[in-house]
């Protein structure tokens, strides 16, 4: 995939240009990792292996490992069924059904345009399969940057130049 990033225009005797370059996204291979559910399940059973390890060493620390024993068997279930719920959502809603976040194929959490979690599989992608042509203007891609996480998290590299603006070349309105 290929994602076009602006950088900052520059004036060079009373002309503005502005260049575009086009960059390939290739996951790391800890991206690749966060986003297979084999690997979280596998991972969840290993953090689940060392607290029974430790729960039979430390007897000061038994209450405790139980507790992140149990967050790790839930952790766990809701990974098996590829469930997630929006928390800010079912305390608003009150519905379990209403707040369930819709996940692709491969278990990854999905968002929509405006970067919110959505339920909605058609209206949703990941996160990071966004680029600057999914928007019709920068107001509305700038929405979408600093939901999911701004210039300290530019996965999808809307800021190519790094001064907290997405996607330049869009139109304002």
């Amino acid at each position: 995939m290929d994602i076009k990033i602006d950088t900052p225009e520059t004036t060079d005797n009373q002309t503005s240009s502005k260049e575009e370059k086009v960059f390939s996204k290739v996951p790391s291979k800890v991206q690749k990792l966060r986003s297979s559910h084999k690997f979280r399940i596998w991972l969840i059973v290993i953090l689940m292996a060392i607290v029974a390890v430790l729960f039979i060493f430390f007897e000061k620390l038994r209450i405790a490992l139980v507790i992140a024993f149990i967050a790790l068997l839930a952790a766990l279930g809701l990974e098996v069924a590829q469930t997630d719920y929006d928390l800010g959502r079912l305390w608003e809603t009150k519905s379990f059904q209403e707040s369930k976040v819709g996940r692709d194929t491969e278990g990854n959490i999905l968002f929509d345009k405006f970067g919110n979690i959505t339920t909605d599989t058609a209206l949703g992608k990941k996160a990071d399969d966004y680029n600057c042509d999914d928007f019709s203007s920068q107001p509305e891609a700038q929405v979408f940057f600093e939901r999911v996480g701004g210039t300290g998290n530019d996965i999808n590299r809307l800021d190519g130049d790094k001064d907290g603006e997405a996607c330049e070349s869009l139109p304002l309105k």
